[in-house]
């Protein structure tokens, strides 16, 4: 009995699909879970502390943020663009261990800001906390390659859920031991921080290893045959191109038109999304809710709060893969994100402590849970040979959208209009999920790569009757 829960257990979490991706996903998820530990710490934690302990005034620190998320952004863009055309995902891969090393090994070593400013534009440090670089966009195009249409969802959400377990575990620890160094006699609070960027260059020495152990299974295994109507990205015929101008030999990824249809759609819903989530970051939430309670709510409280959030949205996220099986993709992204969205809309209105707290809850609990779907469905609607790039793009293009964010709210709240940032936030994720769901519920899936026996129910984006999975499983 035991072990048939096990086993069940096994399959329905996902574990099964993982197993199955073989040496080359498990190597990816390892480098990614130690890197977001790394940008747990180094980034979300200290960045900002250790810059405000050198003595650097607010601006500088708010010019060294945005100046390094330009930079994340462009490299993010580049690399993508000729990661496999020219440069291969490995190499790419490797390369951005290696600047993620000699930026942590400049920010151990050294204290002056330009420097700094210099390191982190041109390297790999992460701002805030999140996935800096080239690395996601290359790591999700890689494990689509790595993976089928029946395991990919679960692979993808092991992949999201092991970085934010990743992420809180750094910061956890890198909290712990600099409160340990602080007290520590000959200790200052500058060497504690500069200790915790060592912690980084390891973190990206392992992903130094983990590159190297790939596999060439990881690269994009092009096509025989390359569509008469594939075209450079961001070129017109105009400029010389033809639809029929692509010869493969290009350095740069290739977009198709029926593939931009598709996603400069799928690009300005997720905008729309990141925008609403920039407006109300966790930073400005809790920044709210402590202008709001004050003292009703201690800071103790509510940095327990915050983690148990956390804990929540990587947890929940386990469960993505199995109803995206059982959902389909966009059902599961809009199915789970509407009641997020919901409590970031009523999110200002209760009086009470209790209520909004789990207001937050239910929101980051559900937060999370679109991520894998969301990137399993660009996998399923685009060529093999293109997800590279346009998963890059679409991580850029969350990314401006999310910056412009803070700013609103920052308008709002000076006007005493704080509480309308999340109503409006509310509406804009409402609106992107609704907007989903219409233009992408009846999508055809898996149009470009091969199908085994029985997979054919999976080939529109709806779920499988009872009678269609029990055909598949006797299948397969």
């Amino acid at each position: 009995m035991i072990s048939k829960i096990g086993h069940q257990l096994y399959r329905e979490s996902g574990l099964s699909s993982v197993h199955t991706a073989g040496r080359d996903a498990w190597l990816i998820i390892l480098s990614r879970t130690c890197r977001m530990f790394a940008y747990g710490g180094a980034g979300s934690l200290i960045l900002a502390l250790f810059f405000a302990e050198l003595g650097v005034p607010d601006s500088r620190i708010g010019l060294f943020m945005s100046l390094t998320r330009a930079g994340d952004v462009a490299l993010s863009l580049l690399v993508t663009l000729v990661a496999d055309n020219w440069v291969g995902r490995r190499r790419s891969l490797l390369a951005g261990s290696v600047l993620m090393v000699l930026s942590g090994t400049t920010f151990a070593l050294c204290e002056n800001y330009w420097v700094l400013l210099v390191a982190a534009v041109l390297g790999i440090v992460s701002a805030t906390g999140a996935d800096a670089g080239p690395f996601r966009a290359i790591e999700e195009s890689t494990l689509s390659e790595l993976t089928g249409p029946q395991t990919r969802a679960d692979v993808l959400a092991w992949y999201v859920t092991s970085a934010a377990l990743g992420q809180a575990v750094g910061i956890e620890i890198s909290g712990r031991v600099i409160e340990r160094l602080r007290k520590r006699d000959g200790w200052t609070l500058l060497d504690a921080y500069h200790l915790c960027f060592w912690l980084y260059v390891v973190m990206g020495a392992v992903g130094i290893a983990a590159s190297l152990l790939l596999s060439d299974k990881c690269e994009l295994r092009k096509p025989s045959e390359k569509s008469s109507e594939t075209e450079p990205f961001l070129r017109t015929e105009e400029q010389g191109t033809s639809a029929g101008g692509n010869d493969g030999n290009s350095r740069f990824a290739q977009i198709s038109r029926e593939t931009l249809s598709v996603v400069s759609v799928l690009w300005f819903l997720l905008m729309v999304d990141s925008l609403a989530d920039g407006m109300v970051g966790m930073s400005l939430t809790t920044y709210y809710m402590d202008q709001k309670f004050g003292q009703r709510l201690s800071k103790a409280t509510l940095g327990d709060v915050v983690s148990a959030s956390y804990f929540l949205a990587a947890c929940s996220t386990v469960f993505s893969g199995n109803l995206s099986r059982r959902l389909g993709l966009v059902n599961t992204m809009v199915f789970t994100h509407i009641p997020s969205s919901i409590a970031v809309l009523l999110f200002p209105f209760p009086p009470g402590v209790a209520l909004t707290v789990t207001l937050l809850l239910l929101r980051m609990g559900l937060n999370n849970m679109d991520q894998a779907p969301r990137t399993a469905l660009i996998a399923a609607v685009v060529r093999p040979e293109e997800r590279t790039a346009v998963m890059g793009i679409t991580s850029m293009l969350r990314t401006l959208a999310s910056t412009v964010g803070p700013f609103i709210t920052g308008v709002l709240s000076g006007n005493d209009r704080f509480w309308l940032a999340f109503v409006m936030a509310g509406s804009l994720r409402l609106a992107y999920d609704l907007g989903l769901f219409a233009m992408f519920i009846n999508i055809k899936l898996y149009k470009h790569e091969p199908m085994a026996d029985g997979d054919e129910h999976i080939l529109q984006e709806r779920p499988a009757d009872d009678e269609e999975l029990s055909e598949t499983q006797s299948n397969h």
